[in-house]
């Protein structure tokens, strides 16, 4: 596929993902969203792939679905009425799915605005680095709509019922700083420092150990729907996995070496 509204490139194990529509502050077409999710599953096919970063170009992340684009030509239902539910179970729902399956560490870095969808999206990658200026919005309850994305699923989930309500059913800007003050976030950085310091977290976990990194990913993520029993179990499972792979022994001899571990997942 050939990208109008993104673009993609990989380099030392890191591959860039960035939302290219900055006249329209990379608000989210459906074509941005299809491009978004070949871009996603590229990265899982190509081995050389290690770390993704998501990020925006110009001065947003992105400010939600186009409405004015969207809705030139608005999803109708079998019924023919209006269908705001097609676009979450063809478009986000699957690039939300996407992002937390891929076995390689997904990096926001959100720059500007990240407001609506698109907010959740930055808030379920797996670490969300944010610019000093950048803020999320849960913009929904403005146009009459809820959280969707996965908002209603993450955001009590991280900050609790009563946050969760504040955020969605008064739709105000919450700023990156009171984000990381929260736990929604991982980083609040300097806006010029954004870019380099994303791609530093991601060339770390590209140099890692790839197989430990994808069951972390995999266990965390499980754990908002285990009992302590079942995670437990799954823990065992996935360490049993880890111990058998040449990394941990290559991790084990470089601590013991004192010297930088070669890591070749895989």
């Amino acid at each position: 596929m050939s990208y109008q509204d993104i673009l993609y490139g990989v380099e030392d194990g890191v591959a860039t993902i960035r939302f290219n529509r900055p006249q329209a502050l990379n608000a989210m077409t459906l074509r941005l969203l299809e491009e978004t999710r070949d871009a996603f599953a590229r990265c899982a096919d190509d081995q050389q792939v290690r770390a993704v970063v998501l990020t925006g170009e110009g001065r947003a992340f992105s400010s939600g679905a186009d409405l004015v684009a969207n809705m030139s030509a608005p999803p109708l239902g079998a019924d023919g009425r209006l269908d705001l539910g097609l676009p979450l179970e063809t478009h986000y729902n699957p690039l939300i799915a996407q992002m937390r399956s891929l076995p390689k560490p997904v990096i926001a870095a959100v720059n500007g605005a990240a407001a609506g969808a698109a907010a959740n999206v930055a808030l379920l990658a797996d670490l969300t680095i944010a610019a000093r200026s950048a803020y999320f919005l849960q913009a929904f309850v403005n146009i009459a709509l809820i959280p969707d994305a996965g908002g209603t699923w993450l955001l009590p989930r991280l900050v609790g019922p009563q946050r969760a309500m504040q955020l969605a059913l008064l739709g105000e800007r919450l700023p990156a700083e009171t984000a990381q003050q929260w736990g929604l976030i991982a980083e609040v950085v300097d806006d010029e420092a954004l870019a380099a310091r994303a791609t530093a977290v991601a060339r770390k976990l590209a140099d890692g150990p790839a197989q430990a990194i994808a069951r972390i990913k995999q266990s965390i993520h499980a754990a908002a729907g285990n009992d302590l029993d079942t995670q437990l179990a799954l823990e065992r499972d996935l360490q049993r996995d880890c111990g058998r792979h040449p990394d941990f022994m290559e991790g084990v001899m470089a601590f013991t070496q004192k010297r930088k571990a070669n890591f070749k997942g895989g």
